[in-house]
């Protein structure tokens, strides 16, 4: 038998009744004869909660004190699910984050995990125990309580199935799987079977929710397999998240993700000369915003046109550097738009695969949509276009691509 790590969200424990549910599927695991530990996620909105808690005392809570506060979500959902399983027969036992001793950095609210001590977690499989294991927190040298930012569970259930070597780690949640795209936008999307850590990398970093990307690159690193499932329904196999298999034929475009929070700056007329592109991204840096895609090309009058995008929160903070900027470095002008959407095609089949970038830019040309901007990795091509054509692009080339008869659902 397994050993398996699962972890549910908020959602899934966010009532008494739907904690007994996560008890009865962890109860049934256990009766098959599978090593079980388990990490929970604070009821859904307890977190927020606790939060203003905090900010009606004073806008800024000190750090230190916030991670001890927002700790204190997941101790309720572990000891009840602890309560719940004993009740139904099955031994298990709870643990906050400190006590399985997942040592951090000291970077409080988004501390990062330097090692776990799988020892006590291994005593007590060993004795025929669940382990119920808070997530989203740990401890740092000094014995403070800190906590792993927003999306942490998953961090911790992946760094613990790493450390204690499971053969899966399965993260619950609201949604039965990783889809080629959002079946709101594309109600023939496909859930699909299987996806690769890069695939997967690439679909969270462009703006699919299904996992925080901390946690995929954590499995990719110590080659955990991670299996997407849903917490509401008792049938299905999930989506299976896992390194790619040489023996397998990859479908050329696995999925489809999607940006609404992009955000455009141009810098026009800069003089050309080496260093102007960090000239212009160091105090943007430095302003703590972080730039996604970037255009530089340089005119016949010796000038260059420099053009990045950035999330829709940092537009207006962004234009005002740049146009310091372009005043201190003798710009012709800064033009921005706040209107735009990112849509890429993502699949690690693009590698042996030609031509897709241009069946992609004529399907998007033959529904009448501009590209403003495009950027190409090995297993991913993004362009920017208007925000208005967002779900037209989706949809078109979903089907230009015949997502809607991958291996799936």
């Amino acid at each position: 038998m397994a050993l398996i790590v699962q972890k549910f969200g908020g959602t899934s424990v966010g009532t008494v009744e739907r904690i007994n549910n996560v008890a009865a599927r962890v109860a049934a695991a256990r009766a098959q004869g599978h090593d079980m530990v388990i990490v929970l996620s604070a009821m859904s909105g307890e977190t927020n909660r606790l939060i203003e808690l905090a900010k009606t005392i004073t806008r800024e809570p000190n750090a230190r004190e916030m991670d001890v506060l927002m700790s204190t979500g997941e101790q309720v959902t572990i000891a009840l699910l602890s309560i719940a399983l004993e009740a139904r027969g099955c031994p298990a036992r709870s643990y906050t984050g400190a006590q399985v001793h997942i040592l951090t950095d000291s970077m409080f609210n988004k501390a990062r995990i330097v090692d776990i001590d799988g020892a006590r977690v291994r005593s007590d499989l060993a004795q025929g125990r669940v382990v119920v294991v808070a997530g989203f927190q740990g401890v740092d040298e000094q014995g403070n309580i800190t906590t792993l930012g927003r999306g942490g569970s998953d961090t911790t259930a992946v760094a613990l199935a790493a450390a204690l070597k499971a053969d899966e780690c399965q993260i619950y949640t609201d949604v039965d799987g990783v889809y080629t795209t959002d079946p709101r936008v594309v109600p023939d999307a496909r859930r699909l079977d299987r996806i690769t850590f890069e695939e997967m990398l690439e679909m969270a970093s462009l703006g699919a929710k299904v996992l925080q990307i901390r946690s995929v690159e954590f499995a990719s690193k110590y080659n955990v397999p991670l299996r997407v499932l849903s917490s509401f329904e008792d049938h299905g196999t999930g989506t299976l998240i896992a390194a790619e298999d040489e023996d397998m034929e990859q479908a050329v475009i696995s999925g489809i993700a999607f940006n609404r929070d992009e955000a455009k700056l141009t810098m026009l007329g800069v003089t050309d000369q080496p260093g102007v592109a960090g000239k212009i991204l160091g105090p943007v840096a430095d302003a703590g915003i972080e730039v996604d895609m970037i255009i530089q090309n340089v005119a016949e009058d010796s000038t260059t046109d420099f053009t990045c995008t950035v999330h829709r929160n940092d537009y207006l903070k962004a234009s005002n550097i740049f146009r310091a900027i372009a005043t201190e470095l003798g710009a012709r002008e800064v033009i921005g738009d706040d209107k735009i959407v990112k849509i890429s095609l993502v699949g690690v089949g693009m590698r042996s695969h030609a031509g897709i970038a241009s069946k992609m830019f004529q399907t998007l040309a033959s529904e009448g949509i501009n590209i403003r901007m495009i950027s190409t990795s090995e297993i991913k091509i993004s362009v920017v276009v208007d925000e208005k054509y967002l779900e037209l692009g989706v949809r078109a080339l979903h089907d230009a691509f015949g997502l809607a008869n991958l291996p799936g659902k």
